[in-house]
């Protein structure tokens, strides 16, 4: 299945009664299996989870920790960028050359990289002398 595919799919599960505002988001790690999350609201905002970080824990609890492609889409007039939490969050797993793929559900994308996403990220270099 194709990031696109995995993306479209969950995003149908989606759970946001409140925004109306369903994103999907799938990725592909170093092994080439594919892990896919949607955002799932909640009532008590900010307590809601993203898509991306959804995608995110389905890897890990798979027992993976690289992110080798990472696609998200919502519907919009153009293509979203993940939320600054979630850039971090993909930063944590992703090296700053990894594909980055933005799209809406009427077809329009963006390509871009995590590197370009969050310029300057904090990596756990920064904690090298602790």
């Amino acid at each position: 299945m194709s990031l696109l595919e995995a993306a479209t799919a969950v995003r149908e599960n989606a759970y946001a009664p409140y925004s109306r505002f369903k994103v999907g988001a799938a990725l592909r790690t170093a092994s080439g299996a594919v892990h896919a999350g949607c955002n799932v609201e909640n009532v008590a905002y900010p307590e809601g989870t993203c898509a991306e970080a959804g995608a995110i824990a389905a890897m890990v609890a798979s027992g993976e920790t690289r992110i080798a492609e990472i696609l998200v889409i919502a519907d919009s007039p153009e293509p979203v960028p993940p939320c600054g939490g979630c850039r971090q969050k993909i930063a944590e797993f992703a090296g700053p050359e990894v594909p980055v793929t933005l799209c809406t559900i009427d077809g329009q994308s963006l390509r871009t990289s995590v590197a370009d996403l969050l310029p300057g990220s904090f990596r756990a270099a920064h904690m090298d002398r602790v």
